[in-house]
């Protein structure tokens, strides 16, 4: 029996046999699962083991080579031909549907009818088709509620291929019979998407697991819209010379990535990435692998209980906090994008899941991608300086990150990002948002030789989609506003010496420190979980007494003199106040208090110290320990002996020009 394929449209992973890509998993009835037709006694591991071993000796690993994919189809082409025609003409239909309702006065962002049609249109049209559908899915800023609630359908509800086929893909997969190696399995697939669909099922030793099994022809139906979209992008390139993003690499990227998708063995190992990085955060939760029973084409994971994120109305009645699982999911992601570099590249609501006690479970793993550690330091770095309006480094931020040429003059630009950011000038943190500055930037490229890395599609895409479940949760929600106590608690702990100058750059300016910009810094990384005030203190000693740290260590110097300064002043002006108001003494001279910069100062570094005072985990008595240990410290005499010798230069010059002022 031939089943047509479906177009793959997103990434199933191995926690997607829970509910990833093919979602869910929401509670599915008792009677969906049923035990197959099996009375087998209870499964004998060696004999089964060596059936499964004999048969899965490792294939060689899918690929994605676009001059391979165009080599075949440059002999094909009217396949080609009739391929774009089957795409134009329902595109075309559904278009002029749209327009002839408008004119005759129907209301279409409410017509449930349309919507029905566009997620029928996307679901036959293919794999990138579906991607565009998902990625819209979760955006409620922008689609209206009708048509939202049928792209949601493209994440786990697609029509599902025959079961024959899907039993037929276990054995040749796993060398036995679904009888011979589950316990049980669900007679009808629990979710479907465009890569594959899954059964719910159980091991013979017991462990309820998900079955994920690929569908048939993908391959074949994935590489030519490939190759038809990669050539368009290419002949934009080309002829639009407004188009300076590479947009044939941003292609590539997403082949790489959807190649990676259709290899569930490679799929397995993200996911044991993915946990050994990140499993063992608060509340995540990822699941585990059963190697003995995944192939290419078959992924048997643990099964995960649990419900879709945008399931308000149920995981309200559970008791369940979906705006803080949200939370956790930022933090996640963060440490995907900014810390270590591996990250979900689609995180759309078919996978992201609700524990039913309370965590936040990953599913599919078929989409990850990577971030180098100088894109890492980028993202930190410009991050920084949009939240403080620090536009000329923000150029320079997009040079590092491979948006713009170290040729370009970015004379004209600098004042550009200030035209962009104008809505945001004077707002907090709290109210920017990742799409609006998406948004805005991209305008901005159009103006400028602005190109667009491959590798910033997919971040966007990651941040853009977990932003929009964000906002369906709660309207108000902002991501970047969840980002910046983390980003700061980067910036103060982190040794890395491209942190370090951003933390210069950002504390000094004209040469003169920012007070403001220190207490902004503290004030938000302390609202950090993992915010660790100790190791701040060592790090920060540390990288004060050491050569990297010269420059603001001389500048602080000469700060904390002024503070000391400063109260000296206060305390010779009181004193010498009280002998002549109060004893009588009218021969001692009032002496003169802190100048008004030096008060300031002084205000400065008791904010400073209220703000650790107020930070979690400082304790005197536990502090003391740690103070004793840095007081002994080499670096931190040299570091004490700097602040006694600048003290008594400004004492013995301020003595000098008394002396000769009196004389």
């Amino acid at each position: 029996m031939i089943v047509k394929t479906l177009p793959p449209s997103y990434p199933s992973s191995p926690e997607d046999s829970h509910a990833g890509e093919l979602s869910v998993i929401e509670v599915v009835p008792e009677n969906v699962t049923q035990t197959l037709v099996n009375n087998s006694p209870q499964f004998s591991a060696s004999p089964e083991q060596t059936i499964l071993a004999t048969a899965k000796a490792e294939p060689e690993m899918l690929l994605y080579d676009p001059e391979e994919i165009r080599s075949y189809y440059k002999d094909k082409p009217w396949q080609v031909f009739r391929r774009i025609l089957a795409v134009l003409q329902p595109i075309l239909s559904f278009v002029l549907g749209i327009w002839w309702d408008k004119k005759r006065g129907i209301v279409v962002k409410n017509d449930s009818r349309r919507a029905i049609e566009l997620r029928t249109l996307l679901t036959k049209l293919g794999p990138a088709y579906i991607k565009i559908g998902q990625a819209l899915s979760t955006r409620p800023d922008l689609v209206p509620p009708v048509y939202l609630e049928e792209l949601t359908k493209l994440q786990d509800q697609l029509p599902p291929f025959a079961n024959e086929i899907a039993y037929q893909f276990i054995e040749e997969e796993l060398g036995a019979t679904p009888e011979n190696i589950y316990a049980e399995i669900s007679i009808e697939p629990i979710a479907a998407a465009s890569l594959g669909q899954v059964y719910k099922g159980k091991l013979k030793t017991g462990e309820e697991v998900a079955i994920k099994v690929q569908r048939p022809d993908l391959r074949e139906s994935i590489t030519i819209d490939l190759y038809i979209l990669r050539f368009l992008a290419g002949l934009v390139q080309r002829k639009v010379k407004r188009v300076r993003s590479d947009l044939v690499g941003i292609l590539d990227e997403l082949g790489d990535r959807i190649f990676e998708e259709m290899d569930y063995i490679h799929e397995g190992k993200n996911a044991e990435r993915f946990f050994k990085l990140y499993g063992h955060m608060q509340d995540i939760y990822v699941p585990k692998i059963y190697w003995e029973y995944t192939n290419r084409r078959v992924l048997t994971m643990e099964w995960i209980n649990g419900i879709k994120l945008t399931q308000a109305q149920e995981l309200q009645e559970l008791g369940i906090n979906a705006r803080y699982l949200i939370e956790v999911g930022v933090q996640c992601s963060l440490r995907q994008l900014l810390e270590h570099g591996f990250f979900h590249a689609d995180p759309h609501p078919g996978n992201l899941l609700a524990t039913f006690d309370g965590k936040l479970a990953y599913l599919d793993f078929g989409m990850m991608s990577e971030i180098k550690p100088p894109q890492r330091y980028g993202l930190i770095e410009a991050i920084v300086h949009v939240v403080n309006r620090d536009f000329d480094s923000l150029a320079q931020d997009y040079v590092k990150l491979e948006f713009l040429t170290p040729e370009t003059d970015l004379t004209p630009i600098i004042p550009a990002f200030s035209r962009v950011f104008a809505n945001a000038q004077g707002a907090t943190v709290a109210e920017l948002n990742i799409k609006s500055i998406t948004d805005d930037l991209s305008a901005l490229m159009y103006e400028y030789p602005f190109r667009v890395p491959p590798y910033y599609a997919l971040i966007i895409r990651s941040l853009v989609t977990l932003e929009g479940i964000a906002i369906y949760i709660d309207p108000d929600f902002k991501v970047l506003s969840e980002a910046y106590p983390y980003v700061s608690k980067r910036l103060l702990t982190d040794p890395a010496d491209e942190l370090r100058t951003s933390l210069q750059e950002l504390l000094f300016k004209d040469g003169k420190f920012r007070w403001n910009r220190l207490e902004n810094l503290l004030t938000n990384a302390r609202k950090n979980q993992e915010y660790d005030l100790n190791l701040v203190l060592n790090q920060g000693v540390e990288f004060l007494s050491s050569e990297r740290g010269a420059f603001i260590r001389d500048r602080l110097v000469d700060e904390f003199v002024n503070g000391i300064d400063a109260l000296s002043k206060n305390a010779m002006h009181n004193f010498t106040y009280v002998l002549r108001e109060r004893v009588g003494l009218t021969a001692v001279n009032e002496m003169p208090g802190a100048t008004l910069e030096q008060q300031q100062t002084l205000d400065n570094i008791r904010r400073i110290f209220g703000i650790l005072r107020q930070t979690k985990g400082f304790d005197p008595a536990q502090l003391a320990p740690q103070v004793a240990q840095i007081i002994v410290n080499p670096r931190v005499h040299h570091l004490g002996q700097q602040i006694a010798n600048r003290f008594t230069e400004k004492a013995v010059t301020r003595l000098i020009r008394q002396l000769l002022a009196s004389e």
